[in-house]
C-alpha cells in the first residue's frame, strides 16, 4: 500500500511539474518571436526619388527588428551615418565600408535614432536617405491586446498554480 501511495504521489508530482513547465513556456514569449523585418521602401526598395520619411511614418521600430535594403547591386549602397552626416548627405570619414550586396539586412540592436544614406553621388540629395527611431522592447503581433492578455495570463497562471498545488498536496 505504501508503495502504491508513493507511486501515486510521484505520478501526481510529475504531472504537476509538466503542467508548470507548460505554463511557463506558454506565458513566456521571447521578444525575437515578435521581431519584425521591414523592407525599406516596400516594393520600391532602396532607390532615389522616393520619400522614405513618409514610408517610415506610422511605423514603430523596436530593438530586435531588422531593416532590409533591397536594390540592384552596383547601383546603390547603404551607409549607416550620424545625424550630421545625414543632414549633409555626407559619407562618414572613418566608417565601415558601405553595404553593397543589393539585399542588406541590418538588425536593430539598440534603441535610439538611426540614420542611413546612399553614398552614390547625388542619391542622398534626391531623397535616398532614411531616419528612424528604435524603441526598447518588442512589438506584439497585430491584434494583440496587452492588457487583456496580461489579465488572461495572470488568471490562467493562478489557476494552474492552484491546480498544481492541489495535485501535490491532496
Amino acid at each position: 500500500m505504501a508503495s502504491s501511495t508513493f507511486a501515486s504521489f510521484s505520478s501526481k508530482r510529475m504531472v504537476a511539474l509538466i503542467i508548470a513547465a507548460a505554463v511557463a513556456a506558454a506565458v513566456y514569449v521571447p521578444a525575437k518571436a515578435w521581431a519584425k523585418q521591414y523592407v525599406v521602401g516596400d516594393e520600391r526598395g532602396w532607390t532615389n526619388n522616393f520619400d522614405y520619411a513618409t514610408w517610415a511614418e506610422g511605423k514603430t521600430f523596436f530593438v530586435g527588428d531588422s531593416l532590409v535594403f533591397n536594390y540592384p547591386a552596383g547601383k546603390h549602397n547603404v551607409f549607416k551615418v550620424n545625424g550630421t552626416d545625414f543632414q549633409d548627405c555626407a559619407k562618414p570619414l572613418a566608417a565601415a565600408p558601405p553595404l553593397t550586396s543589393g539585399s542588406d539586412e541590418i538588425p536593430l540592436k539598440t534603441a535610439g535614432k538611426k540614420w542611413y544614406i546612399c553614398g552614390v553621388s547625388g542619391h542622398c540629395a534626391s531623397g535616398q536617405k532614411l531616419v528612424i527611431t528604435v524603441s526598447e522592447g518588442s512589438a506584439p503581433p497585430a491584434g494583440y491586446s496587452s492588457s487583456g492578455v496580461a489579465m488572461v495570463n495572470i488568471g490562467f497562471a493562478a489557476l494552474v498554480l492552484v491546480g498544481t498545488l492541489g495535485m501535490l498536496f491532496f
